[in-house]
């Protein structure tokens, strides 16, 4: 199997705390990367408003120049304010999402070595991502049953050969400065993530990157932000992922404040 490259960024957040220096580099140095597939795992706004959205879709359609794009909406991306608890039905929530990105949340794509399936974390206040603590009552995510079997499908008939790759927006390891879960009941989505058979997740929301494993199998990359709003005030990271037969091998591309340079590598076998 010839390696498979992904690009994978997060919390872009077009609008008042995106670091255009940041975007500017991007721009210049994503063509040069020769990825299969660029993933986007969620909030391209910072208040789901018109300009931001179209700013963001700017970016996209600059990322599907180069290679398949897929993005997906996050927290920051969801106007839960139009209906909460969705007592106006879904879709005013994602109304300005799905004008500029489709119709479709959860995009699947499929590459050469490589099956993506990106799925909704992000609903806003609603009940599945309610927890106890009030500062977490339009931040959390959950995701639902069925989008976990949905991806489950979507794997069962890929290419067996192919690396199953799932994307959602909140971050599936605790973070490591904010000591917070992105997903409302973190291990039941755990267990649920790694039965339907993802062998790398793609995810970002804390603002700070990760790399982990799920019951010494899945595979997880938490990307950072590319705002001036990073945990600790870190330096911004996007990860570039590279899969083949044996292994998943993950690049984090730092910020140095002119450019993204490499930081160490984290490479698992593939089981």
């Amino acid at each position: 199997m010839t390696a498979t490259r992904l690009v994978h960024l997060s919390d872009l957040h077009f609008g008042a705390y995106v670091d255009l220096e940041q975007i500017a580099a991007l721009e210049r140095l994503l063509p040069e990367q020769a990825a299969a597939a660029i993933v986007i795992s969620g909030d391209l706004s910072q208040r789901a408003r018109h300009g931001e959205f179209q700013r963001a879709l700017a970016f996209v359609e600059l990322c599907r120049r180069i290679a398949p794009t897929l993005p997906i909406p996050g927290n920051h991306d969801v106007r839960w304010w139009a209906s909460p608890f969705g007592l106006r039905g879904q879709g005013p929530k994602y109304r300005h999402y799905r004008r500029y990105f489709g119709d479709v949340l959860g995009p699947v794509l499929e590459v050469p070595g490589a099956v993506i399936v990106g799925t909704v974390s992000a609903h806003g206040l609603a009940s599945g991502s309610v927890t106890w603590n009030p500062r977490d009552l339009t931040v959390k995510g959950h995701l639902a049953r069925q989008e976990v079997m949905r991806a489950g499908a979507v794997f069962g008939g890929a290419n067996p050969e192919a690396c199953r790759v799932l994307a959602l927006h909140h971050n599936v390891l605790r973070g490591q400065i904010s000591n917070r879960w992105g997903l409302a009941r973190p291990q039941e989505a755990q267990r649920r993530l790694v039965e339907c058979g993802a062998e790398l997740i793609l995810c970002g929301h804390d603002h700070q990157e990760a790399v982990g494993r799920l019951d010494g199998g899945t595979v997880v990359a938490t990307a950072g932000t590319h705002t001036f709003m990073t945990r600790g005030k870190r330096p911004s990271v996007f990860n570039l992922i590279d899969l083949d037969s044996g292994a998943i091998t993950v690049y984090p591309m730092k910020w140095t404040g002119s450019s993204f340079e490499p930081g160490e590598l984290t490479r698992y076998e593939r089981r």
